[in-house]
């Protein structure tokens, strides 16, 4: 367990009593970044380099269930998982859509090494994580960032802390950085801060919806990317050459996304965000080792987008740390985008 985080959560409860009910419930929706969060200053306390903006994608998320038990519990197997060796070493209990986690699999250690900041508040407990998914995990949809705000949120409704959205924020943003995002719906800035602590760097609601906004969800790839956003930041932050004018880009592009968000401007939005990814992608291209996340399949898909734009259907798209391609338009070329990307799931953030 990091010293600093442990001190980060006692400074964020602020002496809030523990009083645990039976479970905790919680859903967070997964977002995709108009503007690319990409480099941290603090990895211990997650801080971006760059502030970021982001749109959530409605029902798609993670639903996060969790409950103390005991030592014993932990111990065995859960019923129906007969034949499933005992955990041994982490005695918390994680589910994924289902299914019993092996102990020592990235996932369920990264869930048990967050739970170890908050056990104390719990008299030290062990606990049984229920996550379902309704995005792929690990392919560059963001379930860490829905998966860490939906367990955070579930964590003080088990507690009964009655934390508010900024507290949330700046405690998921210790599992995944996004997640700080994920803590909200519609559009959502992620602010970097400055002060070395890292009680300024948390994300806030834009209250500004827009109905007639669309995403659609090109689902290239499920299989877990073979290298990790935080390996993949580190690697980039420290290698690429082209990361130094990244913070000033990142920078420029979200003063530019939200005044097209206040203005209505698609076609600023759209054409802005999508060179916003590409940028990040460049710069990890950059890198060494190079961080190659774009298949075949998504090259020839950004190929296809630019071909349908230039003949004139106003669609843009945005990728991130994945080969997964994301579409923006607008509900008027729904039924045109749709037609020229067969099997596109479509999201209507503001339905």
């Amino acid at each position: 367990m990091n010293d600093i985080q442990s001190q980060f959560v006692k400074k964020i409860l602020n002496g809030a009593q523990t009083m645990p009910k039976e479970k905790g419930v919680a859903f967070a929706p997964s977002n995709i970044a108009l503007c690319k969060y990409w480099g941290k200053r603090d990895a211990a306390l997650n801080l971006p380099v760059n502030s970021s903006l982001s749109i959530s994608l409605g029902d798609l998320g993670t639903r996060t269930e969790i409950r103390c038990i005991d030592v014993e519990q932990a111990s065995l197997p859960a019923q129906g998982q007969a034949g499933m060796p005992a955990p041994q070493g982490i005695p918390d209990m994680v589910y994924l859509n289902g299914e019993l986690q092996p102990v020592n699999s990235s996932f369920a250690k990264r869930i048990s090494s967050f739970l170890d900041l908050f056990r104390p508040m719990f008299g030290n407990a062990h606990f049984e994580v229920r996550t379902e998914n309704t995005i792929p995990t690990a392919a560059g949809l963001a379930s860490s960032a829905s998966g860490f705000a939906a367990l955070v949120m579930a964590l003080d409704d088990l507690a009964g802390w009655g934390l508010d959205k900024k507290r949330r924020s700046m405690l998921a943003r210790l599992g995944s950085g996004s997640a700080a995002r994920s803590i909200f719906d519609g559009f959502v800035q992620w602010n970097a801060g400055t002060n070395p602590a890292g009680t300024d760097s948390f994300a806030e609601k834009i209250d500004n919806e827009w109905p007639e906004f669309r995403i659609g969800i090109l689902e290239l790839s499920s299989a877990p990317k073979p290298v990790g956003s935080r390996d993949g930041m580190n690697r980039t932050v420290a290698t690429s050459e082209l990361y130094k004018s990244w913070p000033q880009q990142a920078a420029a592009d979200l003063e530019t996304i939200r005044a097209t968000i206040d203005a209505r401007d698609f076609a600023l939005l759209g054409k802005t965000a999508e060179r916003n990814a590409l940028a990040m992608h460049a710069t990890m291209l950059a890198a060494w080792p190079p961080l190659i996340y774009l298949q075949p399949e998504t090259i020839e898909q950004i190929h296809k987008v630019q071909r349908v734009r230039a003949e004139g259907l106003e669609v843009y798209l945005t990728i991130d740390a994945g080969p997964n391609i994301k579409l923006l338009f607008l509900e008027e070329n729904e039924a045109a985008v749709t037609t020229a990307f067969p099997g596109l799931q479509t999201i209507k953030p503001f339905g």
